[in-house]
């Protein structure tokens, strides 16, 4: 099943309630622009804490630092949405890792209450929210030379699916493979300490199912993969 995404704007978005369940608000970004949920770029900076802007004091291309201050404005933006806050006045941390225990794992709202995940590619910010561990990714088409670097560190069988496309179809598959383990692995909070070849999610039309996981592919402009991993509460 592909997902809806939602898309955020220069104007104040109409969020709604938080989502619960087994379900998912996804939305989406266009990171070049000037205005995010209601705020100016050049105005952003107030609304980040202090580890953020630390972060994007550091970034010396101008690209690089608009990608931040967009992707990292709409996600206070819609976390203060649902939370009923003001987006200065949401609370990020880290969880444990579950690597080493130290305390650099998932971003997090301080305190809990909303789970997010945020992530970034090219020009596109997509973000996830939900009432249960979430992972989302969205990746653009590889070229070629990237292909081969990482078709190999793959799960085997996806190794092979992707070996037995033509070249453009296969640029495709691999960025729709790869946005789908990456969710996979930002919700678990292992990233890619161990690699990616575990476990097999596939490279076809439809992810393969994961125990405790819920796999969606989401709708994405052309040349990107996007994909969404939940976990499932027994």
């Amino acid at each position: 099943m592909t997902e809806y995404v939602n898309q955020l704007s220069g104007g104040t978005p109409l969020i709604g309630a938080p989502p619960a369940g087994a379900e998912a608000a996804v939305w989406s970004l266009d990171t070049t622009l000037a205005e995010v949920g209601g705020f100016r770029l050049d105005d952003a900076l107030p609304v980040l804490d202090a580890a953020e802007r630390e972060r994007a004091g550091r970034l010396v291309r101008p690209g690089d630092r608009q990608r931040y201050l967009a992707s990292h404005l709409g996600l206070r933006v819609l976390l203060g949405g649902y939370l009923g806050l003001a987006p200065q006045e949401v609370a990020l941390t880290r969880e444990d890792c579950p690597c080493c225990g130290a305390p650099h794992g998932r971003p997090a709202v301080a305190g809990g209450g909303l789970h997010f995940s945020l992530s970034h590619s090219g020009d596109l910010a997509y973000f996830a929210f939900a009432a249960v561990t979430v992972g989302i990714d969205v990746e653009a088409v590889p070229g070629a030379a990237a292909v081969a670097d990482v078709m190999t560190s793959l799960h085997p069988a996806e190794t092979a699916e992707l070996a037995a496309l033509p070249g453009e179809e296969r640029r495709v598959a691999l960025a729709r493979v790869w946005s789908r383990k990456e969710a996979y692995l930002k919700g678990t909070g292992a990233g890619l300490a161990f690699g990616l070849a575990d476990p097999y999610i596939g490279a076809g039309p439809a992810p393969a199912q994961v125990p405790g996981w819920l796999l969606r592919d989401l709708a994405a402009p052309p040349g990107y993969g996007a994909a969404l991993a939940l976990a499932v509460r027994h």
